[in-house]
């Protein structure tokens, strides 16, 4: 690639971060512009066709329809949680297991968290997670970019263990089967067990990485938004805090070894909230003062005063609910998931290219959150004039996210399929990791999960990030006489430390806390805590070889 290419292949990045961060755009502004100067360094520079620059365009716009459809969902349980008095409830529950924030934050962001990632994926655990914690008195911003940091060991399992057995597994083919040098390095082993091994690897090097989220996520929280500004008020929870992060990791890894990679992040969240709330109630490893923010700082509930306090059974059932479906919906052998996605929305070869795109708006969590709110109209006995105000409050919500999404999507979109052009080069992703890997040689294993974050920062999806990089991955293994197991381990913790920072996941969390045009400060909340994970991988990977 000449510098104009590279320029080119890297404008998706630099935008984004010179605009929201740098310049501290809101997305509403930074990501339309991005969108703009992408389309233009693709048409002449790339020299991709004009109709596969608009075909992308249309499949981003349709992808874009149905992650607004999960995003629109959570503001709208939000709210009708809050007007319902639910969340008042909540609140107090929680203030009855431990007043501590940090406790709180850990239960949360951590364990409630790296469940809901298991049963759903694709951004859910900070659309759920980030409001319940404002609703419990934190501030929008510690909210939305801890919850970010926190969803990130689940991620490689994420809905029902969609990152390894779609990403990686397709990453993995060539047209419908497997590459040629991927068939030639398994030899007679069944993929599937190549899977489970590296989804057994992941979480083996995630023991020394992701039980450390927890410390990260409590020291984050007093350092930035305590009253004193103190990494030591963070730090004194620390035994507390690596119990916590053991009671997900070690389940997660046995059950990763032992059954695959569907239900590490399931059973490792239930496990962990098993273990750590009693121990939480009790005090265990838990200093004798509580930790509160200031006074002044306190982020006030949304919800709105009821006459009387509703039964906490009774608040957490929308919860419960939404749990418990997202986990039956998802089980191959249970009618309810094929039921749901016999209805598919999409474009099949659009405008004749080889593009097509579709989604399952019946089986996506919106749907299951839409579900839940109209049990919880009639569970919690809410009047028309508190549904209507609801439903006018989470609408007007939208429209920055639509904006946002509407133009960071396809932007994404036109980055991956730009393999189709004139100039004889391959995809920009590609080639970008090509010419890595050209000069970083035998230090690979280092930089393999930074082009795992790349794939995520740049596709919203650690799902995504997997399809694009694994066969890369796979194959730079073999040329430098690497483990491929231990290479697409990193892959894959890679793409978990980019979940932390994509655009299209604090676009989206950022909505549902009314935090639209503080994208920008969200991931330099977030961007430190993606290159710790993602440089730790490496230096362990790097010791395993």
């Amino acid at each position: 690639m000449n510098i104009m290419e590279y320029i080119a292949a890297l404008t998706p990045v630099l935008t984004v971060f010179i605009f929201l961060v740098l310049f501290r755009m809101p997305a509403t502004k930074a990501m339309p512009i991005s969108f703009f100067i992408t389309a233009l360094f693709a048409f002449f520079v790339w020299r991709i066709p004009i109709i596969q620059i608009v075909a992308a365009s249309i499949e981003g716009i349709i992808i874009a329809i149905s992650i607004l459809w999960i995003v629109f969902g959570a503001i709208l349980l939000l709210n009708t949680l809050a007007r319902s008095g639910a969340l008042d409830s909540i609140r107090d529950g929680f203030s009855n297991i431990s007043t501590d924030r940090r406790v709180q934050l850990i239960i949360i962001a951590w364990l409630f968290g790296s469940f809901i990632e298991g049963a759903a994926g694709f951004g859910t655990p900070a659309a759920i997670g980030a409001p319940l914690l404002v609703a419990l008195g934190f501030p929008p911003l510690a909210a939305v970019s801890l919850a970010l940091i926190a969803d990130s060991s689940a991620v490689s399992f994420g809905a029902v263990g969609t990152p390894i057995i779609v990403g990686v597994k397709q990453g993995l083919n060539e047209g419908a089967s497997l590459a040629g040098i991927v068939q030639a390095g398994l030899g007679n082993q069944p993929v599937e067990d190549f899977l489970q091994e590296v989804a057994s690897t992941a979480v083996f090097i995630d023991l020394f990485i992701g039980s450390l989220i927890p410390v990260i996520i409590v020291t984050m929280l007093t350092r930035f938004f305590g009253e004193n500004r103190s990494w030591r008020e963070g730090l004194e929870i620390f035994p507390f805090a690596i119990f916590a992060g053991l009671s997900f990791t070690i389940p997660a890894f046995l059950v990763a070894t032992i059954l695959g990679p569907e239900f590490p992040s399931i059973i490792g969240g239930l496990v962990g909230l098993a273990v750590v709330v009693p121990a939480a109630k009790r005090g265990f490893l838990l200093p004798s003062k509580s930790w509160d923010f200031p006074p002044t700082e306190q982020t006030m509930s949304k919800s709105v005063p009821n006459e009387k306090v509703m039964p906490l059974w009774l608040a957490w059932i929308p919860y419960i609910l939404v749990a418990a479906f997202l986990v039956l919906t998802r089980i191959d052998v249970l009618p309810l998931k094929g039921f749901l996605q016999s209805v598919t929305v999409g474009w099949k070869s659009i405008l004749g290219t080889e593009i097509s795109t579709s989604f399952e708006p019946l089986y996506l969590p919106g749907a299951i959150f839409v579900t839940v709110i109209f049990i919880t109209i009639f569970i919690h006995k809410m009047s028309g004039a508190k549904i209507k105000e609801t439903i006018l409050t989470s609408s007007k919500t939208m429209v920055g996210t639509i904006i946002a999404l509407g133009s960071a999507v396809p932007m994404v979109r036109i980055f991956i399929n730009s393999g189709i052009n004139d100039a004889a080069l391959l995809s920009m992703p590609m080639e970008l990791a090509t010419s890595i890997a050209n000069v970083v040689g035998d230090g690979w294993p280092f930089v393999a999960p930074f082009i795992g974050s790349l794939g995520s920062f740049i596709s919203g999806s650690a799902t995504f990030s997997s399809m694009m990089f694994s066969l890369f991955q796979f194959s730079v293994s073999e040329q430098i006489g690497a483990d491929p197991e231990i290479i697409l381990a990193l892959q894959v913790l890679g793409s978990n430390a980019g979940n932390m920072i994509c655009v299209l996941n604090v676009v989206a969390a950022a909505s549902v806390v009314d935090l639209v045009g503080k994208e920008g400060v969200i991931i330099r909340m977030t961007l430190g805590p993606m290159i710790f994970y993602a440089a730790v991988a490496g230096i362990v990977g790097f010791l395993l070889l």
